[in-house]
């Protein structure tokens, strides 16, 4: 199963100490797909955060490599939800309103529970 992972999915990490990795593959998913918009936001958040903002920006985009990246740039939230129902893809996110954005078209989100591993809606 494939699953896109948004900007503050791959900070997980280093905010968290969650291996997404591991835990997005005990729920089933073997494909991980990150946009080059998401790529821009972590470029963006390097350049311009202090402090563990920035060091888990710098982490994320390193995480990078695992990843399929899909050559899609914008609104990194259009760009999630338009390749989440182009792609039958679940969502890696925080992201509160993306979450409501993407409940609302009946795609599967992979959020943090707990702050200690993930869960689906």
């Amino acid at each position: 199963m494939k699953v896109i992972i948004d900007t503050n999915g791959l900070m997980i990490p280093v905010q968290f100490k969650v291996d997404i990795f591991n835990e997005l593959k005990r729920l089933g998913f073997d494909e991980f797909l990150v946009p080059e918009a998401v790529i821009d936001e972590l470029d963006m958040l390097t350049k311009r955060s202090k402090g563990a903002d920035r060091t888990a920006a710098k982490v994320a985009r390193s995480l990078i490599d695992m990843c399929e990246v899909a050559d899609v740039r914008g609104v990194a939230d259009d760009v999630i939800a338009k390749l989440a129902v182009d792609l039958g893809a679940a969502v890696l996110t925080n992201d509160i309103e993306l979450k409501k954005r993407l409940s609302d078209i009946n795609i599967t989100v992979v959020y943090l529970r707990q702050k200690n591993l993930l869960a689906m809606t």
